[in-house]
C-alpha cells in the first residue's frame, strides 16, 4: 500500500489511506488511554479506596514486579504466535478484535475489589492484575506489528508512527488530568468513593478499546510472501540475524536513563521542593515535549549545571527532555520498522510479531532498570519519609535525574553507530 493506494474490501468497503492512518492513530489513542489509567491510579486505588494496608501493599509490590517480569517474558513468545498465526483477517488483526473486550472488563474489575477481607483483596487483585497483563500484550504486540505491515511505505509510516506517539500523550495527560475528576463525578456525592473509580475506569476502558477496534476494522496487512507457517526456529533465529534490530534493542535498554523523570519525578520533587503538587508541574512539561516532538543529550547535563533551585528553569529543561524522548520513541519504532523490512529482503522471512514484540520488551526492561537505578541514588542519599532533608541529600537525587540520565544515554548511542540496513543479500 503507498500513499495514493485504496483498498476495497471483500464486502465491498473502500478503505483509503486516510481511513486507515486515522483508525491506527485513534486506535493507539484509545489503547493508550487504557493503559495510563491503570499505571497511573491503580496503586492510589489500592491505599485510598480499596484500603490496603502497609503490609498489603508490600504483597501488592511483589505481585506487580514478578508480573511485570512474566509479561516480558512472554512479549517475544506472543510475538511468535503471532507470526505463526495464518487467518483470511491476516495474523495480526485477529488478536486486536478479540483481545479488546478481556482488557476492558479486566481494567475495571483492577478498580472493582469486593469488600471482604485483605487477603481475599489482595488474592482477586493478583489474579486480576496477571490475568490483566496478558490480555494487554496481546492487544499491544499485535498492534505495533500491524503498524509496521499496514504502511510499508517507509515515509508514510514515520508520519504515522509520530502521530501514533503524538496522540499517545494527548491520551496520557487527558487521562492523568481528566479521570480523578470524572471519578468524583461519577461518585454522585461531595467526595470521590471507590464505586465512582470503578465507573470512570469503565467507561474509561470502554472508550479506549472501542477506539482500539478501529484498527481491526478499518486497516488491512500487506500480503504476506511466505505462505508456510512459520515454526519458533525459523523466527528467533531470523531475529537474531537482524543486526539492525538488535542495535536498536541494546541501544534502547543502555538508554534507561530516559525513563528517570517518569520513575523518581514525584519523590524528587517532594524532596526538593517540599510538596508532590509540583509534579503535575514537570508531568505536564514532558507530555507537552513528548507530543511535540511527535509531531515535528545535553540536556540532562545542562539541567544539573542549572540546578534546581529555581522551578522554571528545571520545567524548562524538564519540557526538552520530554521533547528528546518523544523523538526516541518515534525514530525506534520507526527503525525496528525498518529492520524488519530489511530482514525479510534478506532472508524472506516477515517476522513482524515477534521483532515488534521486543519494543514492548525492551521498554519494560527500561523501566524496571530505571525504577531500579533510582531506586539505588535513593538509598544512597538516605531519603525516608520523616527525614531532615538537607542540601546533600537533594543534591544527590538530583545528580540521579540529570547526570545519571545524560551517562545512560550517552551510552546508548554507541549501538546506533552501528545501525546498518541495506546490505547485500
Amino acid at each position: 500500500m503507498t500513499d495514493q493506494e485504496t483498498l476495497v474490501t471483500r464486502s465491498g468497503r473502500v478503505l483509503t489511506p486516510r481511513v486507515q492512518r486515522a483508525s491506527i492513530v485513534a486506535a493507539g489513542f484509545g489503547q493508550n488511554l487504557v493503559l495510563t489509567t491503570v499505571t497511573t491510579f491503580i496503586l492510589v486505588y489500592l491505599l485510598e479506596y480499596a484500603l490496603i494496608s502497609v503490609e498489603g501493599m508490600v504483597v501488592v509490590t511483589i505481585i506487580i514486579t514478578v508480573a511485570k517480569l512474566a509479561d516480558a517474558i512472554s512479549d517475544p513468545v506472543m510475538g511468535s504466535l503471532v507470526d505463526m498465526t495464518q487467518t483470511r483477517w491476516g495474523k495480526m488483526r485477529p488478536y486486536i478484535l478479540f483481545s479488546a473486550v478481556p482488557v476492558a472488563v479486566l481494567s475495571t474489575l483492577l478498580f472493582a475489589i469486593p469488600d471482604i477481607s485483605e487477603a481475599g483483596k489482595l488474592v482477586f487483585f493478583g489474579i486480576c492484575y496477571f490475568l490483566w497483563g496478558f490480555a494487554y500484550t496481546v492487544c499491544d504486540v499485535p498492534f505495533w506489528g500491524l503498524l509496521g505491515s499496514a504502511f510499508p511505505n517507509p515515509k508514510e509510516r514515520t508520519g504515522v508512527v509520530a502521530q501514533v506517539r503524538a496522540f499517545g500523550g494527548i491520551s496520557l495527560g487527558l487521562a492523568t488530568l481528566g479521570l480523578p475528576w470524572l471519578a468524583l463525578a461519577l461518585s454522585f456525592s461531595p467526595e470521590t468513593t471507590a464505586t465512582g473509580w470503578t465507573l470512570a475506569v469503565a467507561a474509561a476502558s470502554i472508550v479506549g478499546m472501542g477506539m482500539f477496534v478501529l484498527s481491526f476494522f478499518n486497516t488491512r496487512e500487506r500480503a504476506r510472501g511466505d505462505r508456510e507457517r512459520l515454526n519458533f526456529r525459523q523466527l528467533f533465529g531470523t531475529l537474531f540475524k537482524n543486526t539492525p534490530l538488535l542495535m536498536v534493542l541494546l541501544g534502547s535498554v543502555l538508554g534507561f536513563g530516559r525513563n528517570m523523570v517518569q520513575a523518581g519525578g514525584a519523590v524528587f520533587v517532594v524532596i526538593a521542593y517540599g510538596s508532590e503538587a509540583y509534579f503535575t508541574l514537570i508531568g505536564a512539561s514532558v507530555i507537552v515535549g513528548m507530543v511535540l516532538a511527535s509531531f515535528l543529550s545535553p540536556l540532562y547535563v545542562l539541567m544539573y549545571l542549572a540546578g534546581f533551585e529555581n522551578i522554571m528553569a528545571v520545567l524548562v529543561f524538564i519540557f526538552l527532555t520530554g521533547l528528546s524522548l518523544g523523538i526516541f520513541v518515534v525514530v525506534q519504532t520507526t527503525m525496528i520498522a525498518d529492520a524488519v523490512d530489511d530482514i525479510e529482503r534478506r532472508t524472506g522471512i516477515r517476522n513482524d510479531g515477534i521483532s515488534f514484540s521486543t519494543l514492548t520488551f525492551v521498554s519494560k526492561v527500561m523501566s524496571a532498570l530505571a525504577v531500579l537505578v533510582f531506586g539505588i541514588v535513593i538509598v544512597i542519599a538516605g531519603y525516608q519519609a520523616g527525614v531532615t532533608v538537607t542540601p546533600e541529600m537533594q543534591n544527590i537525587v538530583f545528580i540521579g535525574l540529570t547526570l545519571i540520565p545524560a551517562a545512560s544515554c550517552l551510552i546508548s548511542a554507541v549501538p546506533f553507530l552501528f545501525y546498518r540496513i541495506g546490505r547485500p543479500v
